[in-house]
Protein backbone atom coordinates (compact mmCIF):
# COMPACT_ATOMS: atom_id res chain seq x y z
CA UNK A 1 0.00 0.00 0.00
CA UNK A 2 1.56 3.37 -0.70
CA UNK A 3 1.02 6.17 1.89
CA UNK A 4 -0.40 9.35 0.17
CA UNK A 5 1.09 12.40 1.29
CA UNK A 6 -0.34 13.83 4.47
CA UNK A 7 -0.80 17.80 4.15
CA UNK A 8 0.47 19.31 7.76
CA UNK A 9 -2.46 21.84 8.55
CA UNK A 10 -4.65 19.10 7.52
CA UNK A 11 -2.76 16.66 10.03
CA UNK A 12 -2.99 19.23 12.80
CA UNK A 13 -6.54 20.61 12.35
CA UNK A 14 -7.88 16.99 12.16
CA UNK A 15 -5.84 16.05 15.88
CA UNK A 16 -6.80 18.80 17.02
CA UNK A 17 -10.24 17.22 17.46
CA UNK A 18 -8.68 15.26 20.57
CA UNK A 19 -8.14 17.70 23.71
CA UNK A 20 -4.67 17.19 25.04
CA UNK A 21 -4.03 18.05 28.97
CA UNK A 22 -1.59 21.31 29.41
CA UNK A 23 1.63 20.80 31.40
CA UNK A 24 4.65 23.06 31.72
CA UNK A 25 7.97 21.07 31.99
CA UNK A 26 10.69 23.13 34.33
CA UNK A 27 14.29 22.90 35.16
CA UNK A 28 17.31 24.90 36.14
CA UNK A 29 19.54 25.99 34.19
CA UNK A 30 22.99 27.98 35.10
CA UNK A 31 20.69 29.23 38.43
CA UNK A 32 17.72 30.10 36.40
CA UNK A 33 14.55 28.67 35.97
CA UNK A 34 13.91 27.61 32.36
CA UNK A 35 9.98 26.13 30.77
CA UNK A 36 8.20 25.32 27.94
CA UNK A 37 4.71 23.87 27.76
CA UNK A 38 3.62 20.82 26.35
CA UNK A 39 0.35 18.86 25.32
CA UNK A 40 1.58 15.54 25.01
CA UNK A 41 2.36 14.47 28.56
CA UNK A 42 1.67 10.82 29.08
CA UNK A 43 2.37 8.00 32.10
CA UNK A 44 4.90 5.36 30.41
CA UNK A 45 5.49 2.85 33.23
CA UNK A 46 4.87 1.66 36.95
CA UNK A 47 7.81 -0.40 37.45
CA UNK A 48 10.20 2.05 37.11
CA UNK A 49 7.40 4.72 37.31
CA UNK A 50 8.25 6.18 34.05
CA UNK A 51 6.47 9.46 32.50
CA UNK A 52 6.92 11.19 28.76
CA UNK A 53 6.59 14.02 26.77
CA UNK A 54 7.46 15.12 23.40
CA UNK A 55 9.27 18.02 22.42
CA UNK A 56 9.74 19.60 19.46
CA UNK A 57 13.75 19.34 18.58
CA UNK A 58 14.30 22.43 17.40
CA UNK A 59 12.94 23.92 20.23
CA UNK A 60 15.03 26.55 22.51
CA UNK A 61 13.69 25.70 25.93
CA UNK A 62 14.09 21.92 25.08
CA UNK A 63 17.50 22.30 24.29
CA UNK A 64 17.92 24.11 27.79
CA UNK A 65 15.72 21.83 29.92
CA UNK A 66 17.80 18.71 27.97
CA UNK A 67 20.84 20.01 29.11
CA UNK A 68 19.62 20.76 32.76
CA UNK A 69 19.49 17.33 33.93
CA UNK A 70 16.64 16.77 36.42
CA UNK A 71 13.34 18.36 35.70
CA UNK A 72 9.68 18.87 36.76
CA UNK A 73 6.20 18.73 35.14
CA UNK A 74 3.64 21.23 36.39
CA UNK A 75 0.08 19.95 35.62
CA UNK A 76 -1.54 23.52 34.87
CA UNK A 77 -5.13 24.18 36.27
CA UNK A 78 -8.25 25.65 34.13
CA UNK A 79 -7.03 28.95 36.09
CA UNK A 80 -3.21 28.86 34.57
CA UNK A 81 -3.97 30.00 30.87
CA UNK A 82 -1.74 33.07 31.46
CA UNK A 83 1.08 30.86 32.75
CA UNK A 84 0.33 28.94 29.72
CA UNK A 85 0.62 31.87 28.00
CA UNK A 86 4.00 33.09 28.99
CA UNK A 87 5.96 29.78 29.19
CA UNK A 88 4.98 29.54 25.39
CA UNK A 89 6.26 33.00 24.77
CA UNK A 90 9.86 33.08 23.23
CA UNK A 91 11.06 35.74 25.65
CA UNK A 92 14.19 35.54 27.08
CA UNK A 93 12.83 35.50 30.92
CA UNK A 94 9.34 33.38 31.22
CA UNK A 95 9.31 33.11 34.30
CA UNK A 96 9.25 37.22 35.13
CA UNK A 97 5.66 36.91 35.79
CA UNK A 98 5.23 33.52 36.62
CA UNK A 99 5.61 32.66 40.79
CA UNK A 100 7.39 29.77 41.37
CA UNK A 101 9.33 28.06 44.30
CA UNK A 102 11.66 25.42 44.34
CA UNK A 103 11.66 22.08 45.21
CA UNK A 104 13.49 20.27 47.69
CA UNK A 105 15.51 19.00 44.40
CA UNK A 106 16.16 22.51 43.12
CA UNK A 107 13.28 22.32 40.68
CA UNK A 108 10.74 25.42 39.66
CA UNK A 109 7.41 24.70 40.69
CA UNK A 110 4.61 26.68 39.68
CA UNK A 111 2.53 27.84 42.06
CA UNK A 112 -1.31 27.35 41.55
CA UNK A 113 -0.59 23.90 39.46
CA UNK A 114 -2.63 21.10 40.21
CA UNK A 115 0.41 18.33 40.53
CA UNK A 116 3.74 18.37 40.11
CA UNK A 117 6.42 15.48 38.88
CA UNK A 118 9.76 15.37 39.51
CA UNK A 119 12.01 13.36 37.11
CA UNK A 120 15.61 12.59 36.48
CA UNK A 121 16.37 11.94 32.50
CA UNK A 122 15.83 8.11 31.79
CA UNK A 123 15.94 8.15 27.50
CA UNK A 124 15.43 10.52 24.45
CA UNK A 125 14.55 8.94 21.51
CA UNK A 126 14.04 10.43 18.16
CA UNK A 127 10.66 11.01 16.36
CA UNK A 128 10.07 12.77 13.17
CA UNK A 129 10.76 16.29 14.04
CA UNK A 130 10.09 15.59 17.76
CA UNK A 131 11.74 13.82 20.85
CA UNK A 132 10.22 11.40 23.11
CA UNK A 133 11.57 12.43 26.42
CA UNK A 134 11.37 9.11 28.98
CA UNK A 135 12.13 10.73 32.84
CA UNK A 136 12.30 8.97 35.85
CA UNK A 137 10.11 10.34 38.56
CA UNK A 138 11.47 10.40 42.15
CA UNK A 139 9.06 12.82 43.05
CA UNK A 140 5.66 14.10 43.02
CA UNK A 141 2.60 15.58 44.97
CA UNK A 142 -1.09 17.34 44.03
CA UNK A 143 -0.85 20.70 45.15
CA UNK A 144 -4.35 22.33 44.12
CA UNK A 145 -6.96 19.47 43.54
CA UNK A 146 -8.42 21.66 40.83
CA UNK A 147 -9.55 20.80 37.28
CA UNK A 148 -6.40 20.56 34.53
CA UNK A 149 -5.87 22.68 31.51
CA UNK A 150 -7.22 21.60 28.29
CA UNK A 151 -6.56 22.62 24.67
CA UNK A 152 -9.15 21.56 22.18
CA UNK A 153 -9.52 22.89 18.66
CA UNK A 154 -7.42 26.01 19.29
CA UNK A 155 -8.47 26.82 22.81
CA UNK A 156 -8.56 26.26 26.42
CA UNK A 157 -10.82 24.88 28.42
CA UNK A 158 -12.04 22.17 30.93
CA UNK A 159 -13.12 18.92 32.32
CA UNK A 160 -16.49 18.64 34.26
CA UNK A 161 -16.40 15.18 35.37
CA UNK A 162 -19.73 13.19 34.70
CA UNK A 163 -19.80 12.12 38.38
CA UNK A 164 -19.66 16.12 39.38
CA UNK A 165 -22.92 16.65 36.56
CA UNK A 166 -25.98 16.02 39.12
Amino acid sequence: MIAEAIDAAEFRRILGHYPTGVCAVTAMKEGKPKGMVVGSFTSVSLDPPLVAFLPDRRSKSWADIAVAGDFCVNVLSQHQQDVCRALSSRLEDKFENVPYRLSSGGLPIIEGVVAWIACRPYAVHEAGDHDIAVGEVYAMAVEHPHTPLLFLQGGYGSFLPLASIP
